[in-house]
């Protein structure tokens, strides 16, 4: 995620400078295809680039606006989560009644079900990004390793442990029927934000939009540049290169957000909210080794 209210020249150079040499190599082989080489010579209305540039306008003004709403949304649900996760230790802290605090046998086992969730919430941001990190065992037990290893989703086995964990204690009597069902209900709210997570990461944005789009902002900068040369000859190139490159710019930014969980620096920062959440928890366990926070890339952004 972007962290950096300034944008560097360097950062604009290397994100696009592919896109620009391209526009320009297209818009100088269509100038000199039609004015010297006599190939293009179709008498194309002004008419034509006008409208083309008005719909693509609006088509990847459309495609920009989705793409936020999934980048947001990925965003809120990451930052329930946060929330979430706050209260589920908060809860099983201070289950007491009295101001005593918990001790013994069932103090290590909040301790579990706690450092557990934290391991949840590293094996979905993991899952998520599709990565083979395994950072997660180092809050899980060697029999809670010893279930996940049968499991295809390691977050969701993690669930499973935390319900088997808390109906067991209920049943012992531990908690009443009250608490139980606000931590059972903590439960649902983390499969809930692992389900809503997945769906906007397995749900491939039609591949239609961005195809099409991109066929007709090429088609746009040719046409362009066909219309302007019969009037300004040779600059047509540099107005047919930067009326391009606006629109393949505008278009690059709508897919950089298409897919919010990928390790790009416009994506949702994984890393910084899954060890935000992981030093919160600590500190509330008054561990005392306890992580620093993920740092930014150049303070330009965090992943």
């Amino acid at each position: 995620m972007l962290i950096s209210n300034k944008v560097r020249i360097s950062s604009v150079i290397e994100g696009s400078w592919t896109y620009f040499l391209i526009d320009f190599l297209t818009c100088s082989v269509t100038y000199a295809l039609s004015e010297y080489f006599n190939i293009i010579n179709i008498p194309i209305p002004a008419l034509l680039p006008t409208i083309l540039g008005t719909a693509l306008a609006f088509f990847i003004g459309f495609n920009n606006n989705q793409a936020y709403d999934r980048w947001w949304e990925a965003r809120k649900i990451w930052g329930g989560l946060v929330n979430d996760s706050r209260s589920w230790a908060r809860q099983l802290l201070f289950l007491k009644k009295t101001t005593e605090e918990i001790q013994g046998e069932d103090r290590n086992f909040i301790e579990i079900l706690v450092r557990r969730h934290i391991g949840f919430v590293y094996a979905l941001n993991r899952g998520l990004r599709k990565s083979a990190e395994t950072d997660y065992l180092n809050f899980l037990s060697d029999d809670d390793f010893e279930y996940l290893r049968h499991e295809s989703n390691k977050a969701n086995a993690v669930l499973n442990l935390q319900t088997r964990d808390l109906n067991e204690w209920y049943q012992k009597g531990k908690v009443d029927g009250f608490q139980f069902m606000q931590l059972n209900q903590m439960l649902i709210n983390f499969c809930d934000h692992m389900g809503k997570s997945e769906r906007i990461a397995n749900t491939v944005f039609p591949t239609t939009y961005n195809y099409y789009t991109r066929v007709f902002v090429w088609i746009f900068i040719v046409c362009s540049t066909l219309v302007t040369a019969e009037s300004i000859g040779v600059w047509s190139i540099v107005f047919g290169t930067l009326i391009g490159y606006v629109f393949l710019t505008i278009h690059k930014i709508g897919v950089s957000l298409l897919n919010p969980f990928e390790m790009l620096p416009t994506g949702i920062p994984l890393n910084l909210i899954s060890r935000t959440i992981e030093i919160n928890l600590l500190e509330m366990l008054r561990d005392k080794n306890i992580p620093k926070q993920v740092e930014s890339v150049n303070e330009e952004y965090v992943l």
